[in-house]
């Protein structure tokens, strides 16, 4: 298979839903005439949280709103009767330091599940493969001890990287999922990556149609770990 992968996607700006690099700015307004009454207050969702963890991937950068992969994941999710809350913790640039920084985060979510999916903007950069490796067995390590099951989702890299340094890259994925026993994604983009029906022009992030088979990518590896208290 051969993707069109642009450099440009570590220019992309920051992506967030579970989690925030910076305050909004506090809006001035103007005291109104007269009190109007409180809204009612939203009824909290007691669903077990999983977690899609990753960059620009889960978060869905250039799709539209409510086209991420973890927004079909959980239509899928409720469709099949399964009662999770998928919360989606993406930020598009992230490389897999950026996500071992921001694991407490998304460990504050009490995630029975967690969809992992980091190190495609190491590989794109060029960076130590071990960096990536070290750092993807920190956030496993820190995800587990919370008491979070663990699904990895494996990426490559396109081919004017080297065959030594994708085959690298690749074992990462293979070699944590052995390490740990986790279910793996072996590749999170396929069917999708190098479909220009599925795919944006940057020929790197789906479309929201292609974000729908993503979906249907993570479910399949999902729906064993689903359980009885999610039913």
């Amino acid at each position: 298979m051969t993707l069109r992968w642009l450099p440009y996607i570590l220019m992309t700006p920051l992506v967030l839903v579970c989690c925030s690099r910076e305050q909004p700015k506090p809006e001035e307004r103007e005291a109104p005439a007269a009190a109007s009454p409180a809204p009612a207050p939203a009824e909290a969702d007691h669903r077990p949280v999983i977690a899609a963890f990753g960059n620009s991937l889960t978060a869905g950068f250039g799709a539209d709103l409510g086209q991420s992969y973890p927004d079909f994941l959980q239509k899928d999710l409720d469709q099949s009767g399964a009662r999770y809350h998928v919360v989606n913790c993406g930020v598009s640039g992230d490389t897999s330091t950026d996500g071992l920084e921001r694991v407490g985060t998304v460990i504050a979510l009490q995630p029975v599940i967690v969809i992992l999916e980091f190190g495609g903007n190491d590989g794109l950069r060029g960076l130590p493969v071990g960096t990536t490796r070290t750092n993807l067995d920190q956030i496993i390590a820190a995800l587990k001890k919370s008491g979070a099951k663990v699904v990895l989702a494996g990426m490559t890299l396109p081919p004017n990287y080297g065959p030594e340094y994708i085959h690298s890259f690749e074992a990462v994925y293979k070699d944590l999922a052995k390490q740990y026993r986790l279910p793996l994604i072996p590749f999170l983009l396929q069917g999708v990556g190098g479909n220009a029906a599925l795919m944006q022009r940057d020929g790197i992030h789906p479309t929201g149609d292609g974000n729908r088979a993503v979906a249907k990518n993570v479910m399949e590896v999902l729906e064993p770990l689903l359980t009885a208290a999610g039913r």
